[in-house]
């Protein structure tokens, strides 16, 4: 950590005009940064990693960030014993630190928000310490973590290959669903899906204690917070300019994302706080109040090109249109005349023909349309004036006049959308018994596909838990790229997918018989194979009969095997095994000496069975869990 703070430092002395009383002055440093002081600059591009660290390639113009700099050189003898640059507080700050009185822009600021960190479970159970790699003082350690990684175990499962088949190429047209820690696989997808994603939505977890969030204990909220960071950043490199994203989340952690949120895509770019009814039922344990909502945060990636698609009319909406004039215009229904925003010359006096009484609008209201257009519409019969012809005028409203889809509410009931006890029937449709406690539903899935993206765009969930979001993309005709790092994505997450595209049966005799070898299924043409699939969730609604396929890949594993096997090991007998694997073929830190452990074994025997699985774990370096592409 301390390479870049000595190198600086040597650097730096090679200037005399930089010292006072025999040693550097900070205060001088800063001061010709901020001047952006020629000799200053033209020393530190003389430096590879500095010129690197401090300086940015504009279309081949190198623009040197002083106020990293200046907050590197300021903040450094507080770092060679903390991960983090901030106070052990969370509160708000402006975007430069300075007052808030003296700026409109604030910013949330918490412990480690300058870092990296890596967050590995494999098991919702599986508590670890994770390491805060600081951008600045570890970005050569960054740029490792976050390189491509190998994608490894490689199958394609379609109705004819339902097991999984060879996988001979791979396009943008592919479903793809990957197995590993979600922050590296978003970097590793960067490659060749940066800036293609049209929609993202995430159910990431809500940080209550009881969702498997279980991130270093004495800074866990503002773990779960740079956790959220470091994904949020890469996820909007992934986005299109047109592109949004969809973050799920209750309210214990909803504000703190909000902020934090504006901060990553821009406070512009936000677009509406979504309520959704997750629950119908009150609880009557609960303390003080009943949680039946969860928040649903819209950002688009720039807002001026986002449009959402409006929600299709439904017979509900219009069974209001129950009017005919029998004129041909078809069915109408009343709507109001008047406007909230006031104009002068739109207050004037409406004539009843029938009574010749005068209406005027209320005090500070007027009426929707000019005078001359009101008249017109009167002559046509498009105002109404009671059932007696005798009232105030009302408008028209023809049912073949209005637009096709309807502006989406911010409020969306669970009889609209669904519940999380609807979308637990649907995981128990497939699963006899499901370990998600607050899944979601595929009538809310839809909902949000719909007005976010079009038929063969892509959706993004790097959250994926049961499937739900990669299942509702494949019935609505989006293609999926769904990330998922816990071990159940095997038995949920596949299992669900694999029901949605179903698989060929054979027909013998009206009935269907066992499956043929895939080769025979291949080869063989329809009318003796059916598909069997899932009819469950949206099915029905959107037509969906099963086909298409997915791709599964997942990455492939360097020091993150040994950490599962020490996670599941049964004994210190099975540990000290490990450990010797672990010598000959793990990659361990470089602050440990190996040898010296095995002088004082009986010490690690001494130690309790849960306190030896953590130490076994803590020397592995986290740099290297997966294998990076580079090395292949």
């Amino acid at each position: 950590m301390q390479d870049l703070y000595q190198e600086l430092i040597e650097l730096l002395e090679a200037d005399q005009a930089l010292i006072i009383d025999d040693k550097l002055n900070k205060a001088l440093i800063i001061d010709r940064a901020l001047k952006l002081d020629p000799a200053l600059i033209k020393l530190l591009l003389t430096h590879p990693n500095i010129k690197k660290q401090f300086f940015v390639d504009i279309e081949g113009i190198l623009v040197f960030d002083k106020v990293a700099f200046q907050r590197f050189v300021n903040t450094k003898k507080f770092l060679p014993d903390s991960y983090t640059q901030y106070k052990n507080k969370i509160g708000l700050s402006t975007d430069n630190d300075h007052y808030i009185t003296d700026s409109r822009e604030v910013v949330l600021v918490w412990p480690h928000k300058d870092c990296v960190l890596e967050g590995g479970q494999t098991k919702e159970d599986a508590k670890r310490n994770e390491i805060f790699y600081n951008t600045i003082l570890a970005p050569d350690e960054i740029d490792v973590l976050t390189a491509p990684k190998v994608l490894t175990n490689w199958k394609r499962y379609s109705p004819q290959t339902p097991e999984g088949g060879l996988v001979q190429s791979i396009s943008k047209a592919d479903n793809l669903i990957i197995k590993g820690n979600n922050l590296l696989a978003l970097h590793t997808l960067k490659e060749k899906y940066k800036g293609q994603v049209k929609l993202i939505y995430i159910d990431p977890p809500y940080n209550t204690g009881k969702d498997g969030f279980n991130y270093n204990d004495s800074f866990n909220h503002s773990s779960w917070l740079t956790f959220m960071k470091n994904r949020l950043e890469v996820a909007k490199e992934l986005l299109k300019t047109d592109g949004s994203i969809w973050i799920n989340i209750d309210d214990r952690e909803s504000h703190y994302l909000k902020i934090l949120g504006d901060e990553v895509f821009g406070r512009d770019n936000f677009i509406i706080n979504i309520i959704w009814q997750k629950k119908y039922a009150p609880q009557n344990d609960a303390k003080f109040f009943t949680d039946n909502h969860d928040h649903i945060l819209v950002f688009s990636k720039l807002k001026l090109a986002w449009k959402l698609n409006p929600l299709k009319r439904t017979e509900e909406n219009n069974k209001q249109y129950i009017n005919d004039d029998k004129n041909g215009r078809g069915l109408w229904r009343t709507d109001n005349i008047l406007v909230k925003s006031f104009t002068n010359d739109r207050v004037f006096p409406i004539i009843n023909p029938n009574t010749n009484k005068e209406f005027f609008p209320p005090k500070g209201r007027c009426w929707r349309y000019s005078q001359n257009t009101l008249t017109n519409m009167i002559s046509e019969n498009r105002i109404y004036f009671g059932k007696d012809g005798n009232g105030a005028p009302q408008v028209k409203r023809y049912l073949n006049e209005v637009k096709d889809g309807i502006t989406p509410l911010s409020i969306w009931l669970r009889a609209e959308v669904g519940d999380n006890q609807e979308a637990k029937n649907e995981i128990y449709a497939f699963e006899n018994e499901t370990t998600f406690g607050t899944p979601k539903p595929e009538r809310l899935l839809e909902r949000i596909i719909n007005i976010g993206s079009n038929e063969n765009d892509i959706v993004l969930d790097f959250f994926a838990g049961s499937g739900t979001t990669a299942s509702v993309t494949m019935k609505m005709n989006r293609r999926f790229i769904a990330i998922e790092q816990m071990d159940y994505i095997e038995n949920i997450t596949i299992e669900r997918l694999k029901k949605v595209i179903g698989k060929e049966v054979e027909i013998v005799n009206g009935k269907i018989s066992e499956q043929l070898e895939l080769s025979m299924v291949a080869e063989t043409k329809s009318p003796y194979y059916k598909t069997e699939f899932d009819n469950g969730g949206i099915s029905k609604s959107v037509n969906w009969h099963g086909g298409g396929s997915f791709i599964y890949a997942e990455l492939l594993q360097s020091n993150e095997q040994y950490i599962q096997q020490i996670q599941t090991a049964k004994n210190t007998k099975q540990l000290l095994t490990i450990w010797d694997e672990m010598q000959a073929t793990a990659f361990i830190s470089y602050k440990v000496l190996p040898q010296n452990i095995n002088k004082e074994i009986t010490d690690f025997e001494a130690l309790s069975f849960e306190d030896q699985k953590r130490f076994l774990v803590e020397i592995l370096d986290k740099n290297l869990l997966y294998v990076n592409k580079s090395e292949i």
